[in-house]
């Protein structure tokens, strides 16, 4: 290792950088083989994740399919003044509030309880099956998915077969705006709860055993140790993977809801990805989507910082 040589003054500042430089420097040339893994994926990171951002630029500036790949002239905030001024628009980020909102609310809670319940079952072979088939639907096509509800929801599918047998009546309820977000969550619920969970499941492994011993001596019981042992035990995952979701909550599935909304459903189906959809790539309008494209991820890393310093403040725990 590098020594740190120690002065006074700004001379100290440089010896201690060129000392750090230096002794990162023996350790790169050590571990070479290791550090030559990273190259790929930074490169796939600089490709495809940074250098699109450049791209925001015409989001202040004219673009003409064609034309200049940053746009042919400056326009400023004209677009932005646009899709404020439209009230599309803001049908359709009501839409991604509320989808977001009850995707957060209802099927972040259900990975948690699902491997609380699991950690309960005491017969090996049956908590395997059960984990399995709870998986199984997260490796699923996401067109698989959509096909799947389509034809449950169908006029003549199981679900109003169902229906009908207690009401006498059927619902079509893939072409009722009212029943979308229904299916929406409902489908999330089961495609994610599984895979969901498997953190938790980890999660709970890492917590002494010790601790139920001693709480089963004072008396607790499962209520009671779940409640003081199991859920404060998994609180640093719960927070971690919360902040994220918070971090993604305008994302609101894309290929699902493409998948599913039609004309009819647009009241309460159509979200700020789906309308990007249109409006950029279908009226080939480039500079108004990236625009509205901004404002969301935008809004979406308020979200994020906000949910992290809050949880640093509240819990004392957070992702930095």
């Amino acid at each position: 290792m590098a020594e740190i040589k120690v002065e006074t003054g700004g001379e100290s500042n440089i010896v201690i950088k060129r000392s750090k430089l230096a002794f990162l420097g023996t350790i790169i040339r050590r571990d070479w083989q290791l550090y030559s893994l990273l190259v790929l994926p930074i490169i796939y990171l600089i490709i495809f994740k940074y250098g699109p951002m450049f791209g925001n630029i015409i989001a202040f500036r004219r673009f003409m399919p064609g034309g200049k790949i940053y746009g042919e002239s400056w326009v400023g905030l004209h677009y932005f003044k646009m899709f404020i001024n439209d009230p599309t628009f803001w049908n359709v980020f009501k839409n991604t509030l509320m989808l977001g909102g009850l995707t957060l609310i209802i099927c972040f809670p259900m990975p948690i309880i699902f491997a609380l319940l699991l950690n309960e079952i005491k017969a090996k072979k049956f908590k395997k099956f059960v984990q399995t088939a709870s998986y199984l639907p997260h490796f699923l096509s996401i067109v698989i998915v959509a096909g799947m509800i389509l034809q449950l929801t169908a006029v003549n599918g199981t679900i109003n077969s169902i229906v009908e047998f207690f009401t006498g009546e059927k619902i079509n309820f893939i072409q009722q705006a009212e029943w979308f977000r229904t299916i929406y969550v409902t489908s999330e619920i089961w495609q994610t709860m599984g895979w969901g969970a498997i953190l938790y499941l980890a999660a709970l492994t890492t917590i002494d055993e010790s601790l139920y011993e001693a709480a089963k001596i004072d008396g607790a019981n499962r209520w009671k140790q779940t409640l003081h042992i199991t859920i404060p035990g998994i609180l640093p995952t719960i927070v971690v993977l919360l902040i994220l979701n918070i971090g993604s909550f305008m994302a609101v599935g894309f290929e699902k809801i493409l998948l599913l909304y039609n004309p009819l459903t647009y009241q309460t189906s159509d979200v700020i990805s789906t309308y990007l959809y249109r409006v950029g790539l279908e009226s080939s309008n480039f500079s108004y989507a990236t625009a509205i494209g901004l404002f969301e991820s935008i809004i979406g890393l308020v979200l994020v910082l906000s949910a992290n310093g809050i949880s640093r403040k509240l819990t004392e725990r957070s992702l930095w």
